[in-house]
């Protein structure tokens, strides 16, 4: 299946019915949140990604100096084509850590993947630049992912959003992580990130959309700054 192409404009269900006609019938999609919650995540998300904006734009100009001193010729950003809630695929957004052709040196790095699952990771990748890797250890290069909340395409908190060629992989299980909005942080980032394997990331997110709640997500978002500021699971 090219997920690419086609998921855009097929629900989750869709997807799942094609691809998996034994599950046809079973319901992949746990229980949803009372409508108030869903409410107020979405106004929260939209207020602080707006005022996070604001008050970022001078870090963003220290890091947009440091790497034209860097690379005067690289973009400072970058976008990725990632599946969102019921597979709707957007642009997600990022500050450049790697070179610029990073995707395409990734084929050639697969047989290093050090994620098993459909992830790939890799702790000392060749293709991350010096200020890259201070901005990844820190988590700084996903800033610009704060547009994508105020947008509603993510959400401050919710499972990472794969990428396309990682969901053409995905079992029926897998894909209930694609039964809410993604997220710039999650259960699993503050669990451990990339020192766990993808099967226990899977199980991580689905715990979060069974217990999700304002609680929950206030306690994830606290957590983060502690997790990722210098996370040696950062790479």
């Amino acid at each position: 299946m090219n997920v690419e192409t086609t998921i855009e404009t097929r629900t989750l269900e869709s997807v799942v019915a094609e691809e998996y006609p034994m599950m046809t019938g079973v319901h992949l999609v746990p229980a949803k949140p009372h409508i108030g919650y869903s409410r107020l995540k979405r106004v929260g998300d939209a207020i602080l990604s707006a005022v996070g904006l604001i008050l970022l734009l001078p870090l963003f100009m220290i890091i947009f100096l440091c790497m034209k001193f860097e690379n005067p010729h690289g973009p400072m950003f970058f976008s990725q084509t990632r599946v969102g809630k019921n597979g709707r695929i957007f642009k997600m957004y990022k500050i450049r850590s790697m070179v610029v052709n990073a995707e395409e040196l990734q084929q050639k790095l697969i047989h290093l993947n050090e994620i098993e699952g459909a992830m790939f990771k890799m702790k000392n990748d060749p293709r991350i630049t010096k200020v890259g890797r201070i901005l990844r250890r820190t988590s700084l290069d996903e800033l610009p992912q704060l547009w994508n909340v105020l947008r509603g395409e993510m959400s401050l908190v919710g499972p990472r959003p794969p990428l396309p060629t990682e969901v053409e992989s995905y079992t029926p299980y897998d894909m209930q992580r694609l039964s809410v909005v993604p997220g710039c942080t999650g259960l699993w980032q503050v669990s451990g990130r990339n020192a766990l394997g993808f099967h226990e990331m899977v199980e991580l997110d689905l715990q979060y959309i069974r217990e999700q709640s304002t609680t929950q997500d206030i306690r994830i978002m606290l957590k983060t700054v502690r997790v990722f500021l210098g996370s040696k699971d950062a790479f």
